[in-house]
């Protein structure tokens, strides 16, 4: 495949230990709400593979839940658990690998229960095993690593989070201790894996309930954060923000993925409206659309070294050729987002 020039840095392959992409793009995961009863059948399996056989470097699936009372609230989310779930996935994944492509699952607790307070210890820790089964089940159906979701206020996120996290045991209390949950489903999974399979974590300082919510207010407090994330043994991060190309802090033209890097010297991934011209609070509290834009902004703070991967949303939701049509200039071909394309699995 001709790539144009002012793109082709993002189509360098990436390495990460035994995991090799063929370029630097990934589909961000965007929940779909159909798999009835929690099963991903042929149709998903189809979705996914469209985008691998257009050239996306790694697919993140939609979040697919743990086996967990309240590890879900809504209809048609995939289980990440059963065996008719995870035998759609297995199915999911030999499309994915046919095609050529890499993926991972995003495996997800919604905490559908909406607060952290009342858990008891014993209850943490079956959700932590509930994890590990998650990621070894991941492994042995042929994925290409994991990725946590401890972002936009769903349950590892909410025990970050100090306005929903005020236990006064050894999860609560500083930012620090606000990440032993996180820690303990990090370490647990990576004992499910073993040393080499890859372990994504999402994090992002905004809620799907607080737009403005910051974990860490300064790149001091963004170190106390993630210092205890990177030794329970994340690989990358994947930084959620609304908009890529916004400063994280004052004083630096660093994302929120660039201040990651910088900090942890991990890999990052970062994320927020990219090749769209608005952003998804738009969507979800308008219900508006998105027209196309140039991706020359993003080319040019990943050529900086701020990020070594990019995620792609609903620009890729809409037109599963995206990657592709990005790689060979074809700009002209390129499709707007409408809400009305959540109907389908294009």
């Amino acid at each position: 495949m001709s790539t144009t020039t002012s793109v082709q840095p993002l189509f360098t392959a990436f390495t990460l230990g035994n995991l090799t992409l063929k370029n630097r793009t990934v589909m961000a995961p965007m929940t779909r709400n159909m798999s009835p009863n929690g099963v991903p059948g042929a149709n998903v399996a189809a979705y996914y593979r469209r985008r691998a056989e257009n050239n996306v470097g790694l697919i993140i699936t939609e979040g697919t839940v743990i086996q967990h009372a309240d590890s879900s609230n809504q209809k048609d989310v995939p289980h990440f658990y059963g065996e008719d779930a995870l035998n759609g996935w297995a199915n999911v994944v030999s499309e994915v690998h046919a095609a050529g492509g890499k993926i991972i699952p995003q495996i997800w607790h919604m905490g559908a229960r909406g607060s952290v307070n009342d858990y008891s210890e014993a209850e943490i820790e079956q959700i932590v095993e509930a994890f590990a089964q998650a990621a070894a089940d991941a492994k042995r159906l042929g994925f290409d690593g994991i990725e946590l979701h401890g972002a936009h206020g769903y349950l590892i996120d909410q025990f970050f989070w100090e306005r929903t996290n005020q236990r006064t045991d050894r999860y609560g209390g500083s930012l620090a201790a606000r990440t032993r949950f996180a820690e303990e489903v990090i370490r647990a999974s990576r004992q499910a894996v073993g040393p080499d399979f890859p372990i994504v974590l999402r994090i992002s300082q905004w809620k799907g309930s607080d737009y403005a919510a910051k974990l860490a207010n300064t790149p001091e407090e963004l170190t106390q954060f993630l210092k205890p994330l990177v030794d329970a043994g994340v690989d990358i991060f994947h930084c959620s923000t609304r908009r890529f190309w916004q400063p994280e802090f004052e004083g630096s033209d660093l994302n929120l993925a660039g201040w990651v890097k910088q900090i942890t010297g991990k890999p990052t991934i970062t994320v927020g409206s990219i090749g769209l011209d608005s952003d998804v609070s738009s969507f979800f509290t308008e219900g508006k659309g998105a027209n196309t834009t140039s991706v020359e902004g993003l080319v040019h703070k990943f050529e900086k070294d701020e990020f070594d991967l990019v995620a792609i949303g609903r620009a890729l939701l809409v037109d599963p050729a995206w990657v592709a049509k990005i790689a060979e200039g074809r700009t002209n071909e390129l499709i707007p987002f409408t809400p009305e394309a959540l109907k389908t699995l294009y």
